[in-house]
Formats: structure tokens, C-alpha cells, sequence
């Protein structure tokens, strides 16, 4: 088996997935040694042992200081999993790990993640968002049946106490997608939730976020979501997430979760500007999930995909690099001027689960 050299902590997920993808062992040394607290982080490892748990014959080998780590990926097998999130990350930091492992396990993946379901750390998409918009965004992919996701409990930092459940089923292999036309914006969507607090605080929210939008689309509703009793987690907390619906389909969001010393309206209104700033980006796609969307058409047939991004990221710069360290895929990204978006086409990688035969 092929073994690929990394060092340093940064982007061991993206290392981590791709290598359980493309079956090459990953050995990854230096990772925070120069820190005050070398070593993997708990999060890390909480992936790491999540990911034993949907493969078979993994191997995972971490020297005394936490600094090293070689990972040689098994078969992904999928099944019933039950998995303990570590609270320094979302459950939104997880999903996005297993997302592109899920569709070619042996058995459809049942998993269910507990910990902090909205996190405020601006790191990790909220459960809102990968309901509202991932799930939908699957289907364009060839997952339209069999995807279930559910919000069990709702956790907020730092105590979590949250509960999800996610189904995916197993296939043969991802549909192709070509989408370069954003569309325009033709209805707005959200959901504020509250755990443990006065639901008059959502409704604070909503005014103020309807009054930011509705001179832009009439089209908003917010829904207002208070959770108490054991369905509240064990820390209070509230956050809004928002998601414009285009025309041709597509779904941008943004989010907002409540932090010390600030007031609903701030929430409301940082969320609002956010989203007024995704469209203006001119991306099929948002921000936070230009990752999942190229991983996915990575991961699809060899015919020609074409999609639309607005401004890249550094994960996602840092993605389509490790794609031509692991599968050798590279994508054409040509400046669009007159729109400042970037168009990325090229071929998936044929990828196909090879517990469901040759393709």
C-alpha cells in the first residue's frame, strides 16, 4: 500500500478522509511539536476513533507524544454507529468528515453523534445548515432517496448534550453535476433556535432579520425553534441560520450563534449581512461548503462537471491540492471578471464502492 508524508497539524481531516477514499496509508509527523500543548488535540482523536468505527481494518498508530500519527484505512463498512463528540468541536466538524465516506460503505451508514450541535466557534457548520442545506444538496448527486436527518436534541456550548441521527445509503457510484448558473434569489428560509432561554428571544432575532431582507426578497420566513426539558442539552444558548433559495436550485446560508455579551439583534443582523454577502460572492455554492461540493465531484464519474464558486477558501485551496496528492484529479479554475466567481471544471476520478461491484 502506497504511503503519503505530511507534517504539521493542519487539515489532518481532509488528510485523514482522502486517505480512507483513496486507500493510502498517511503518516503524519510534527503535529503541534512546537506548541505549549504538542500532540493531537481531543477533538482529533474523537474523529479518529469515529472513523474505526465506520471501516474495518483500520490501523491507527500514535507515539507517546501525540505528535506522530500513522493511519492505515480499512474498508468502509458503515452500519449502525453511535459516536460521543468531543465538545471542543461541533457535531457539524464530524458530518462533514463522514459525508464523502457515507455513500460508498458496505451498508447504508446509521449514525448517531452526540455533543454541541450549534457551535459558536465559526468553525464547524451547524446542524441547521447541513439539514437545510447539505441534504438537498445530495440529491443532485443521485442520494435523493434513503438520506434522513434529524435533530434528536438540540446542545450548546460548552456542556453540548445534543443528539443527531444521519442515514445515508450506499451506492455504486455519485451522479456527475453541472451547475454554473447561481440563479436568482427567490425565497429566503431560516430557523432560530433557543435551548434553556426565553423564547422571546427568537422572535427579537426574527424582526430584525426580516427587516434586513425584506427590501431584498419579500420571501422570508423564519421559523422559531425553543427547545426545553431533556431536549435542551445542558447549556443555554440561541442562534439563527439563514438560507436563500435560488432559482436554479441552489442553496447559500449563513449563520450565527450566540456568544458572551452579545444581544439577539447583533446575531440577527451579523447573520442577515452574512447571507446579503454569500449572494453578492455570485457562487452556486456558499463558503462553508465549497469543500463538500468539490470532494463530492471529485469523488463522481469520468465525465466532464462544471460548477460555479465564488470566493475560495484556503480549505478549499488546500482540498484541490491534496486531490492531486491522493487521486491526481486537477481542475481548471478560470476567473470569471464580470461576475468575480471562479469556474472549476475537470473529471471526477471514476470513484466507485467496491463493495458494490466494478462500474
Amino acid at each position: 500500500m502506497v504511503m503519503l508524508k505530511f507534517e504539521g497539524a493542519q487539515y489532518l481531516r481532509q488528510r485523514i478522509v482522502l486517505a480512507t477514499l483513496s486507500r493510502k496509508s498517511v503518516l503524519i509527523r510534527n503535529i503541534r511539536s512546537m506548541s505549549d500543548h504538542p500532540g493531537l488535540k481531543e477533538y482529533e482523536t474523537s474523529f479518529l476513533r469515529l472513523i474505526e468505527k465506520v471501516t474495518n481494518g483500520t490501523r491507527l498508530e500514535i507515539d507517546e507524544t501525540g505528535t506522530s500519527l500513522y493511519y492505515k484505512p480499512g474498508l468502509i463498512v458503515n452500519g449502525k454507529v453511535k459516536h460521543e463528540c468531543s465538545t471542543e468541536r461541533g457535531i457539524g466538524y464530524y458530518l462533514e468528515g463522514l459525508l464523502p465516506l457515507a455513500p460508498f460503505g458496505k451498508d447504508p451508514l446509521y449514525v448517531t453523534l452526540s455533543g454541541i450541535t450549534n457551535h459558536n466557534d465559526k468553525l464547524d457548520i451547524s446542524v441547521d445548515a447541513f439539514r437545510t442545506v447539505v441534504v438537498p444538496t445530495l440529491t443532485k448527486f443521485g442520494l435523493a432517496e434513503g438520506v434522513e436527518f434529524k435533530v434528536l436534541k438540540r446542545g450548546a456550548p460548552p456542556l453540548g448534550g445534543g443528539e443527531i441521527l444521519f442515514r445515508c445509503p450506499a451506492v455504486k457510484q455519485l451522479s456527475s453535476l453541472d451547475l454554473v448558473d447561481p440563479g436568482k434569489i427567490r425565497r429566503v428560509r431560516g430557523i432560530v433556535y433557543t435551548t434553556r432561554m426565553t423564547p422571546n428571544i427568537a422572535n427579537r432575532i426574527v424582526d430584525v432579520t426580516k427587516g434586513i431582507l425584506t427590501p431584498y426578497v419579500k420571501d422570508v420566513f423564519i421559523y422559531t425553534d425553543h427547545y426545553k426539558g431533556p431536549e435542551s442539552g445542558l447549556s443555554p444558548g440561541y442562534g439563527v441560520t439563514l438560507v436563500a433559495e435560488t432559482t436554479t436550485g441552489c442553496h447559500l446560508s449563513s449563520e450565527s450563534m450566540a456568544e458572551k455579551q452579545t444581544l439577539p439583534e447583533d446575531i440577527a443582523t451579523n447573520c442577515a449581512n452574512q447571507l446579503l454577502h454569500e449572494v453578492l460572492l455570485g457562487g452556486c455554492t456558499d463558503s462553508a461548503l465549497q469543500s463538500m461540493i468539490i470532494t463530492l465531484l471529485a469523488m463522481g464519474p469520468e465525465d466532464i462537471c462544471h460548477f460555479r464558486l465564488g470566493q475560495l477558501t484556503e480549505y478549499s485551496i488546500s482540498l484541490l491540492r491534496h486531490l492531486k496528492i491522493f487521486f491526481g484529479v486537477v481542475y481548471n479554475l478560470v476567473p470569471d471578471t464580470e461576475t468575480n466567481t471562479v469556474l472549476l471544471s475537470g473529471f471526477g476520478t471514476g470513484y466507485f464502492n467496491m463493495s458494490k461491484g466494478t462500474a
